[in-house]
């Protein structure tokens, strides 16, 4: 589907008109948006707007790294969205110019209809850059950005459950959700650290701003993302903290363990002792013609273990 937004030279917007029908020089700006088209729409960036290309193959080869490329009066934009469900990563492509606006995506994006009824409603909000295409690529990526933070909030809040955790769940449940988090933590990085080195180029670069106004709006939508991902470092350092309490609290565990099962060992020896010497099968002991000797022998059994177990307590063994 394409769908277009045009602006006349005397402001007034124009919705839905047929791309064909659409005489770049009879307005201000237009803005083309290409939802999920077709291969036949597709041809439409090389037959009406004659982009490279190579920078049509791109949009149509997914999915790229986020990047700008320029190509002679067209500035290419690959940008990355997030799907909020699996967290990866999907392409939105933008050419700008002087004159349009032209987007390009293979999903239906909520955050791309958003940028498109700001635009359309904002068409004289604002005075000067605002009014044109750079303003309307602007909102596009101020949209994909703002959507970065609700994936990352819920992610925090998991972490939040983790670390008060009170004991309820075995360590290796624990475990599991911690490196489940850990992972999407890692998607969301993969996502998000390109788009904020392309956002410094953008910001840095004389190709694409042309006053300073327009470096103010870009770099509100960098520190978005330097933020994004200073908040990504410090999951990633408490799952990291988190992994290794719950590992240092399994060992803990398992030597309490052992040294139960040691105590217990300890005691029985000399028990077992005595009882493997007296079930010896020979014929001389004198003991075993003793009318006592059973009972003796038990007595001493019982004193002998108490005995050992009262010192093992006095020192220290079972703190």
């Amino acid at each position: 589907m394409i769908r277009t937004l045009a602006v006349t030279h005397k402001g007034e917007v124009l919705t839905d008109l047929p791309l064909q029908d659409i005489a770049l020089d009879d307005y201000a700006w237009i803005w083309a948006d290409f939802a999920m088209p077709s291969e036949e729409e597709t041809l439409v960036l090389d037959t009406y707007f004659h982009f490279h290309p190579l920078a049509i193959e791109d949009c149509m080869h997914v999915l790229q790294r986020p990047k700008l490329d320029y190509y002679e009066d067209v500035q290419f934009f690959v940008l990355h969205s997030l799907n909020e469900r699996t967290l990866e990563a999907e392409e939105i492509d933008l050419f700008l110019n002087k004159k349009f606006l032209v987007s390009y995506h293979h999903q239906d994006k909520p955050e791309m209809e958003e940028a498109w009824q700001m635009v359309k409603a904002e068409i004289h909000s604002r005075q000067g850059w605002s009014g044109g295409p750079m303003a309307a690529a602007y909102t596009v990526m101020d949209k994909l950005v703002d959507r970065y933070f609700p994936s990352l909030y819920l992610l925090e809040d998991e972490l939040a459950d983790l670390e008060s955790q009170g004991g309820n769940e075995s360590v290796e449940e624990l475990m599991s959700q911690v490196f489940n988090v850990r992972g999407r933590l890692l998607k969301l990085r993969r996502t998000i650290v390109p788009m904020r080195d392309l956002m410094y180029r953008i910001v840095n670069s004389q190709h694409v701003q042309s006053n300073g106004e327009e470096r103010v709006y870009f770099g509100d939508i960098y520190d978005h993302l330097l933020k994004l991902t200073d908040m990504i470092e410090a999951d990633r350092e408490m799952t990291a903290d988190l992994r290794d309490s719950y590992i240092s609290l399994n060992s803990n565990r398992m030597n309490s363990i052992m040294k139960t099962l040691t105590v217990i060992t300890t005691v029985f020896m000399p028990l077992t002792l005595i009882a493997g010497i007296y079930g010896m099968n020979f014929r001389v002991m004198p003991e075993l013609e003793w009318k006592y000797s059973y009972f003796v022998v038990l007595l001493l059994m019982l004193v002998l273990g108490i005995g050992m177990f009262r010192w093992f307590r006095r020192s220290g063994w079972f703190k």
